[in-house]
């Protein structure tokens, strides 16, 4: 396991595992966001987003948090090992909302300067909230059919229902001293 991407919903904790895990294995974490959304939440041009996705892919061994579709030919192509966090619409749900609220409070930096902002969390049509219900189902139909093409069956696939699943598998990943691979 040198190059893992961590996949699932919204607010699933897939930055929080990421880290984590980045952390053990002592390699460099990859976040989609960052490099995806520029300053305002304006969105980086496709171009754009996937030569800086292929440059952070370029090392030997990685973690990366995110789903991004559109780059998913070069991230799941690259890596070895997918991690699925496939929790329940109840979990996924409250932890956005505690997320959400913190980060509201907080106004917690995320990436180029972007905050979350009351209006934008619960009185937009491009809320989190409204992301979750258009792509939770969307996720578990297609991801299954998708890791079964070719082109993805390299991948060791290790799908958690719990996050006690994934807290489990994550402490049995032995700690690499820093600096070996």
């Amino acid at each position: 396991m040198q190059r893992v991407v961590i996949g699932g919903s919204t607010s699933s904790g897939k930055t929080t595992f990421s880290r984590a895990l980045a952390r053990r294995m002592s390699v460099p974490l990859i976040e989609l966001d960052a490099l995806h959304w520029g300053p305002n939440w304006t969105e980086v041009p496709l171009p754009i987003f996937r030569e800086r996705v292929t440059a952070a892919i370029a090392a030997d061994a990685w973690v990366l948090d995110g789903n991004y579709s559109v780059v998913r030919d070069l991230t799941w192509g690259r890596a070895d090992t997918l991690v699925w966090l496939d929790y329940p619409l109840r979990v996924i749900l409250w932890r956005l909302f505690n997320r959400t609220n913190r980060r509201i409070r907080s106004r917690e930096e995320l990436w180029n300067g972007n905050r979350e902002r009351f209006a934008n969390a619960y009185l937009s049509t491009d809320s989190l909230y409204v992301w979750v219900f258009r792509s939770y189902w969307t996720r578990k139909r297609n991801w299954p059919r998708a890791l079964a093409e070719p082109a993805h069956r390299h991948l060791v696939v290790h799908r958690f229902r719990t996050p006690g699943e994934a807290e489990r598998w994550l402490e049995g990943v032995m700690p690499v001293p820093d600096g070996r691979i």
